[in-house]
């Protein structure tokens, strides 16, 4: 049995937008905390679905048809192979707890200059 995770104190140990910080692993996932401004990239992942958990703040997430809006302790699942852009509003900063396979790349296939290839245990 492992320690509790104060996820808040997580938060206040990092301030780069768009990458990802792991807090945790379980049945080949990893747990990830990231704090997400502006835009980021048109992706997808062919083979892994993403919750992406809204810790603080509002999270636009944009599909092909269509544009949903996660508030603050709401939760989207992004499945596997769909196409999404999640971005933010107003200079808005936004926390996000994620859950991902361990193997997950961070802009699936699509290599930019936000792409992270070394996510960090913090």
């Amino acid at each position: 049995m492992k320690n509790p995770v104060n996820i808040l104190q997580k938060f206040s140990l990092f301030t780069d937008q768009w990458s990802p910080k792991i807090i945790g692993e379980l049945n080949g996932q990893y747990v990830k905390l990231a704090r997400l401004k502006d835009e980021f990239v048109w992706h997808s992942h062919k083979h892994e679905d993403e919750l992406f958990m809204i810790m603080k703040g509002t999270l636009i997430m944009e599909f092909r048809d269509r544009t949903e809006r996660i508030e603050e302790g709401e939760m989207i699942i992004v499945p596997r192979g769909v196409e999404h852009f999640p971005r933010t509003e107003n200079g808005e900063e936004v926390w996000v707890l994620l859950f991902e396979p361990k193997d997950t790349k961070h802009t699936g296939e699509v290599d930019h200059q936000k792409t992270v290839r070394d996510q960090s245990w913090i």
